[in-house]
């Protein structure tokens, strides 16, 4: 038996809220926001940011993103798949909150290193997550990437290993350390 909210959201459906409105609203916010923040489009004379040219602009790139079919599908198959990993790296972060004290878990000033890491793997996460959205010929740019990557022969990644860990080497040597005295 179809419970009365399965048939809202099967209506939802068929009217296009998760195909054209939703996705409309998204890319407007976003596109709106960014114009808001950088004041590319220009000031008023008060100095606040133009906001009826950025709402145009935005208006007209949302509904170009929306009447593009293949805008809808990466952002409807790679959106879930972000909000998973963002559910993910705030429950990574509620367990290691769990052995720390109040405070402690401040990763921008106290532990710069694990934010430049955590960063770097939630960025490669989002890249990896929209590059299997996006489809190229019902091929995703990630195995399309892949396989580019798997066409190397072993030399060339043993150099790229040897330049990778000589790298790391040079920077351990060259960073400079506290000088006692």
């Amino acid at each position: 038996m179809v419970s009365t909210l399965q048939q809202s959201i099967e209506f939802m459906k068929d009217f296009g809220m998760f195909d054209v409105v939703l996705p409309f609203l998204l890319v407007f916010a976003i596109i709106f926001a960014i114009l808001e923040k950088t004041f590319i489009l220009g000031k008023e004379t008060d100095g606040a940011p133009k906001k009826n040219l950025n709402s145009i602009v935005a208006f007209v790139i949302a509904m170009l993103a929306v009447a593009t079919n293949k805008v809808v599908s990466a952002l409807n198959e790679a959106l879930p798949n972000v909000v998973l990993l963002i559910i993910v790296s705030v429950s990574f972060l509620m367990m290691i909150g769990v052995f720390l004290k109040t405070g402690e878990l401040d990763l921008l000033d106290k532990h710069k290193g694990w934010y430049t890491l955590f960063t770097i793997m939630m960025f490669v996460g989002l890249l990896a997550i929209f590059a299997s959205a996006i489809k190229f010929e019902g091929v995703s740019a990630l195995s399309l990437l892949l396989s580019k990557l798997g066409s190397f022969t072993e030399p060339i990644a043993g150099i790229f290993i040897f330049l990778v860990v000589m790298g790391g080497v040079l920077y351990f040597i060259t960073k400079g350390g506290k000088v006692n005295g």
